[in-house]
């Protein structure tokens, strides 16, 4: 608050979100009555609510004329601000205020951990920590967001570690993916750690440079990158009875070694291996050509012939780049996209919200906990099929009718004086049934006289041309492949041997994973999976928080198993097994199994792997708190230690390797 200039404080105030300010002010200054009529906002359904909350300029003025002088107290000294634990019923009090709804309890304290007003980590019960912990190492595979939340996590609880990533710097999906306007289509507000809120983003939704920027503070701020190994990716692991351990197979530029580990997380996400269309005579095209995730910023585009080969969300994001470049662009489309306009989208965050939450305590809180709640559980419902719901050959319900109404009336008002698109681009299926996308200036890039989109099936590639089921030729230069990842090859390409020489493929095939909270899987004792099966986000939320969930239970399965003297535990078949049967039952009452529907979250057999079916309140529940009943735990021999004597974790290099 040190030399603050007066215009900036009063032009933030003039643009603070009135409601957030309300519940800084209830807060700071535990007055109930910035709870209570006349302060008591309209409920705003819209994705960016009004600022004023729907009250009268002259409660807004008091409102604001209060936070003045309380921030001026707190720079006076006259005024302290505790960052106090608010009980359940205090901060349910507060966020039905903040939103004018009705908000269910058991959002209540996972609110309060998603705005770091309570402590999400798994703690010690005894202290210091057994000395046991210091013996017992663990593997953790990736340094993206999964990565750096299980060392944030690890390294405060005093736990060894070690980090092995296959790129060059942290990142993941951050790093791989640096085609043109890779970006976020989650407010970055919530798009990023409960325990790392930045309070500087310039975009609402940032591009991958920003975002990545981000991770990489976050590693050097809280010292992670020593821990770190890069360029370094896991071959193969093999867990061994007899040790209670995972030997895993390392590759390196130095070559190969092995390390064993008393448990490993894996944080590689589900896409992160480029799928890469196999078209007959790909081997004869004359030109360069590359996948979305691989992109070969070295080739210029510009003067050149593109053909674009997908249209999910990456294609959306980067085509209005390669359309502006290149001298035609031909897109082949295998089924259209239902396509949302977001306001905020290219939108800047203004000094004064920065501001605000570097100034106002507990304003970036708040915000973020409107955005949690904006895009958070709100559209599961909207997903659910209705029985009686008399056109299920457009929508699941009423409301996902009306959803599709105004997707529809937006691809109309975006494509008028273009009907012949429309035919191309408007979907057959109920909303949501693929991933939604935010429009990137799609239908706008359709409309440029340079662009072409084409919606018969390529069957193969001769030389330059590209030849469609029809027979139809189209010439190019350049090909982009926008053909998705091998979500379904989870864990791939790692060799991962459990109990009973049973491999990872073997147990899930190429397509089929499963997992149990897709977190631990049966016959392998102390793997835990990372954004594993079926936990992506296909109906709001941010992986972030997911991430954050999955640590928290991986965690506390350590905490355990070293304070109660445990090598190993594994999860019993029939509590996964019913855990799977419970989230298919689920999924077959959603949109993604709605019938003909084509999609990447389901395999060949119509089996959803990918989305999580549940609420984010009740994943969180899930994962808080384990229930060590559903394992089955091996004691640690008394006279073996916890893993074999080494200074760190084990090493030796792979003879002749």
């Amino acid at each position: 608050m040190t030399n603050q200039n007066p215009v900036t404080l009063e032009s933030a105030l003039a643009a603070a979100s009135i409601p957030t300010l309300l519940m800084c002010l209830a807060q700071i200054t535990g007055d109930r009555r910035w709870t209570e009529a006349p302060f008591l906002p309209k409920r705003d359904v819209s994705m960016i609510p009004d600022p004023s909350g729907g009250l009268p300029e002259e409660v807004q003025k008091e409102v604001r004329d209060a936070m003045r002088s309380v921030l001026e107290e707190i720079e006076a000294g006259r005024r302290q601000v505790s960052k106090s634990d608010l009980d359940d019923e205090a901060a349910l009090r507060m966020m039905r205020v903040c939103l004018g709804e009705r908000v269910p309890p058991e959002y209540a304290p996972m609110a309060l951990e998603e705005m770091a007003m309570r402590d999400r980590a798994v703690r010690w019960r005894s202290t210091p920590p057994p000395g046991a912990a210091r013996d017992f190492q663990v593997l953790v595979v990736g340094a993206g967001v999964s990565g750096l939340c299980a060392a944030y996590r690890l390294q405060e609880l005093g736990i060894p570690f070690r980090v092995v990533e296959k790129n060059a710097d942290v990142g993941g999906t951050w790093i791989d993916n640096s085609y043109p306007e890779s970006g976020v289509d989650t407010p970055n507000h919530f798009y990023s750690y409960s325990f790392a809120p930045n309070t500087h983003w310039s975009s609402h939704y940032s591009k991958r440079e920003e975002v990545w920027t981000y991770l990489r503070d976050v590693a050097q701020r809280f010292d992670l990158l020593r821990h770190i190994e890069f360029r370094t990716e896991v071959l193969a692991m093999r867990w061994h009875e007899d040790r209670q351990m995972w030997q895993v197979r390392l590759r390196s530029e130095s070559g190969e070694r092995e390390i064993w580990a008393n448990a490993v997380i894996t944080a590689v996400g589900q896409l992160n291996r480029p799928k890469m269309a196999a078209f007959p005579g790909m081997e004869t095209f004359t030109g360069p050509w590359w996948h979305s995730a691989l992109w070969r910023h070295d080739v210029p585009l510009e003067g050149k012939r593109v053909a674009v080969i997908g249209t999910g969300a990456s294609a959306i994001q980067f085509m209005r780049s390669v359309a502006a470049r290149a001298a035609k662009v031909t897109i082949f489309q295998r089924s259209p996209q239902w396509i949302r306009h977001e306001p905020n989208y290219h939108g800047r965050v203004s000094r004064e919200t920065q501001w605000l939450m570097d100034h106002v305590p507990f304003y970036c809180e708040w915000y973020r906990f409107g955005l949690m709640w904006r895009f958070g559980d709100g559209l599961l419902p909207t997903l659910k099929r209705d029985p009686d719901w008399p056109h299920p050959e457009r929508a699941m319900n009423a409301r996902n009718d009306r959803h599709r109404e105004m997707l529809t009336q937006y691809l109309l008002s975006e494509l008028e004086g273009r009907e012949d698109l429309i035919p191309k681009t408007l979907p057959d299926y109920p909303p949501y049934g693929k991933r939604i996308l935010i429009d990137n200036d799609w239908f706008k890039t359709l409309r440029r006289p340079n662009v072409e989109l084409v919606t018969e099936a390529v069957d193969h590639v001769d030389g330059e041309r590209i030849v469609t089921s029809s027979g139809a030729i189209h010439e190019a230069d350049v090909i982009i492949l926008a053909t998705g990842f091998e979500a379904g090859k989870m864990l791939a390409p790692m060799d991962i041997v459990g109990r009973n020489g049973l491999s990872i493929r073997e147990a899930w095939g190429d397509d089929d994973p499963y997992a149990y909270i897709g977190t631990t899987v049966h016959g392998f004792p102390n793997l835990f999976c990372v954004l594993g099966p079926n936990t992506a986000l296909a109906h709001g939320g941010s992986i972030f928080f997911i991430s954050e969930c999955q640590i928290r239970y991986a965690t506390a399965c350590l905490v355990e198993m070293i304070e109660n003297g445990q090598a190993s535990i594994e999860v019993r078949k029939e509590v996964q097994d019913d855990y799977v049967a419970r989230v298919d039952a689920e999924h077959a009452q959603l949109v993604w199994t709605h019938p003909g529907m084509r999609n990447w979250y389901r395999n060949d057999r119509g089996r959803v792997f990918s989305p999580m079916p549940w609420r984010l309140v009740d994943f969180w529940r899930m994962t808080h708190d384990p229930d060590f009943s559903e394992y089955v735990s091996t004691p640690r021999e008394r006279d073996r230690p916890v893993r074999a004597p080494a200074p760190a974790i084990e090493e030796t290099e792979v003879a002749g390797r």
